[in-house]
């Protein structure tokens, strides 16, 4: 579900407007943090192929050309509204560094960015290209490092477990997302009841023996298809993986 939306061509003006101020109202008395802000409401609702400057404005009750003082394009504001969600996931104060050895904290992590993507759908959408640290992003790497911080890891270690946390719980959330959206249409027991003649008959006389004792067992497993127990096993055996680098 990647996002029609190109990545901005221009880093450095990028860099600039992200560290501006956001509530700095212009002439018409429009702030980037209010643009931002219901840029992210439509894009929660909807996705991110639903989001245009025009309906942006619209929401704001002014013309598209007021929002250009404010944000170059597309590109740019969905930078803005990546660094935006990025600053709420330790806005309670419950951070990673704090709770109790490196394992729980990646832990913290994992279940944190889980919410996140959950809450902010589109955030599986964007395409990846090199990161851009505003505010939001740098304050929430600086936090996810910390429990990773003194534990023997190098910083380039330290860097590459995070990432490795962060991309499978993408991951995953991106599956869990997409599973919400074919459910909201049709369940899954109607799509196996309409699938499973013509698989049938497709793979007669076909054998996949590991395929099919591997597919039988997680059938009969009630949490084996479930992309957060996937997600929760699988970053178990990451970390398992980094405690033996660090004994």
């Amino acid at each position: 579900m990647p996002s029609n939306a190109p990545r901005p061509s221009d880093p450095t003006r990028l860099v600039s407007l992200l560290w501006e101020p956001s509530d700095r109202p212009g002439r018409s008395g429009l702030t980037k943090q209010a643009v931002v802000e219901n840029a992210i409401a439509i894009a929660d609702a909807e996705g991110l192929g639903a989001l245009t400057m025009r309906r942006v404005a619209d929401r704001l009750g002014v013309g598209a050309m007021t929002l250009y003082t404010h944000v170059p394009g597309k590109p740019e504001l969905v930078e803005l509204m990546l660094d935006a969600v990025a600053g709420e996931a330790y806005a309670d104060g419950a951070l990673p560094g704090a709770q109790g050895g490196w394992r729980a904290g990646m832990r913290h992590v994992a279940e944190r960015n889980w919410r996140h993507h959950l809450r902010h759908p589109w955030t599986v959408e964007v395409v990846p290209g090199r990161p851009v640290l505003g505010p939001g992003v740098s304050t929430k790497y600086d936090l996810e490092l910390a429990p990773l911080d003194g534990t023997g890891l190098s910083d380039l270690e330290m860097d590459q477990v995070l990432s490795g946390v962060l991309a499978l719980v993408e991951s995953t959330a991106r599956q869990q997302i997409g599973l919400d959206r074919l459910r909201a249409g049709t369940g899954d027991l109607d799509w196996w009841a309409t699938v499973s003649p013509v698989l049938a008959r497709a793979m007669r006389g076909r054998r996949f023996p590991l395929a099919e004792r591997v597919g039988t067992a997680t059938g009969e497993a009630v949490e084996a298809g479930d992309p957060l127990a996937i997600m929760r096993l699988s970053l178990e055996l990451l970390l398992d993986g980094v405690s033996r680098r660090l004994d």
